[in-house]
Formats: C-alpha cells, structure tokens, sequence
C-alpha cells in the first residue's frame, strides 16, 4: 500500500483561506461565529468544527517584520501518539496510506489524545464529549482524490503525493530559498511536511513544536497500562484513571482559551 505526503510551502503561501473553507465545505463543519482579536487569524484558533485553519504569525527577526503565513491541520505521525494514548479500539485508526483517522462512534471524551499529541492538535466539543481533527481526506485519498485542501491551493503551497517523491520535492525547495524542512528528524516523521523560508524556524512559529517526540506519559500507558485494558483487566478503573489525569488540565486550557489569554 502507497505511503503519502502532504507538503505545505509557506514560501508560496498569501494566507487565502481557501484551504480552510474547502475542509469546512468537503466534511460538512458547520462556520463559527468569532469576533476580531487584533489578528487576521479568524478563527482563533482549531476546533472540533476547525479541522484547518491559516495561522498569521508576525515575526521580528534582526529589526525586520516579517509576515508569515501558513496552513495548520494534522500532522499524521508515522507513529501517533493520540492512537496510543486511546484507550478504545476503533476510536482512532493508524492507516497504511499515513492517515490517522477517527471515529466518534467509538470515542468516550476522555481527551487522552489531546495530551498525548506533540503538536496540540485533536480539539474537543464540551456538550459531546467526543474529539475531531483533521482526517487528511482519507475518504478522498482512497479512492484516487486529492484532500481537499490541496485542491483549493491556487499558489502551490499545497501539494500532495507519495512519500518518497514529497520527501525529495521538500528538500529540493528547501534548498532552492535556503530554507528548512520541518519536521526533519528521522527518530519522528510524520505525513506533512512544512517547507519554511529562509531565516524562519519552527521556534518562531506560534502552535509548532521544534522537536516533536512521543510523550514519556503515552510511553507508559502503552506499556504498562494499556495491554491490561485490552484483555478486560482493569479497563473500567484504567480509562477513569486516564480521563481523571487529562480532563482536569484540558479544563484549565479551554477556560484559558475563552478568557482570550
């Protein structure tokens, strides 16, 4: 089966949204009502309605402004934190073409995805109880399509193909500007890749983490814990256990979120 890339040029990129309004239209997420924060982000931020969103970073590098733009969505982790960290089968799948897919019929809200991704990435509805991210159009990419994203692009910043010719297209471009390929760690690779100009870093980034690796916490839970939920031993006590460590924490974020800090 055929591994596949998305690539995301933020050299190419001129903040148009059409990658955004293409996800809402393709998955049939209703539009958010935001207000404006002294940003041409809108909205603030992702959501479980939000699967991709256009981040606007200003940046002050050597007295200059630059301003930088690029699209924000699932990184697709070649090993997923969030599917390790799920406690329930079927809820988050890992597919061989490099999508990491859910399915809220089987999720339980115990938000163990959201602290377990390295990039802050699934977003949960309160009034649901369930999460949502970005599915990489895995309905699209199986049957020959494009996601849908990749085909609003009218600049190119968004290309999508197999891994091997998106991997050697990522560092042929990084190379061409002086610019960088992020993530660019073979011990952590994911299925997108970020091709960011030069003089720009992913520290300089808001929402990216420069070295994205498996948490200690998922480590443990997949080893210790996990195996014992899976042969019915102690499943009830370990998922409580695991919602108890990670609801608490995620409820101090989103009142942070709402009070606009």
């Amino acid at each position: 089966m055929a591994e596949y890339i998305k690539l995301i040029d933020i050299s190419k990129c001129t903040g148009c949204r059409g990658c955004q309004v293409a996800c809402k239209n393709w998955n049939s997420l209703p539009a958010e009502k935001t207000t404006f924060t002294g940003s041409l982000q809108n909205p603030k931020d992702l959501s479980y309605n939000t699967w991709t969103l256009i981040r606007f970073d200003e940046i002050v590098k050597d007295g200059k402004l630059r301003w930088i733009m690029r699209h924000d969505a699932c990184m697709h982790c070649d090993w997923p934190a969030c599917v390790k960290a799920c406690p329930s089968p079927g809820a988050l799948t890992k597919t061989d073409e490099g999508a990491v897919v859910h399915n809220t019929t089987y999720c339980i809200g115990c938000k163990a995805c959201i602290a377990a991704c390295p990039f802050d990435i699934p977003r949960n509805d309160p009034a649901l109880e369930k999460m949502a991210k970005c599915s990489l159009c895995y309905d699209r990419i199986t049957e020959g399509k494009l996601p849908a994203c990749v085909t609003a692009c009218n600049t190119g910043s968004l290309t999508f193909g197999l891994k091997e010719d998106m991997v050697e297209k990522a560092h042929k471009r990084a190379e061409a500007i002086g610019g960088t390929v992020y993530p660019n760690n073979p011990k952590y690779q994911t299925h997108v890749l970020y091709v960011l100009p030069a003089g720009i870093t992913a520290a300089d980034l808001s929402h990216t983490n420069p070295n994205p690796s498996m948490p200690l916490s998922v480590l443990l839970w997949k080893n210790l814990f996990k195996p014992f939920t899976l042969i019915g031993i102690g499943a009830v006590a370990g998922g409580a256990f695991l919602h108890y460590l990670t609801k608490g924490p995620h409820k101090v974020h989103e009142k942070k979120e709402e009070g606009g800090e």
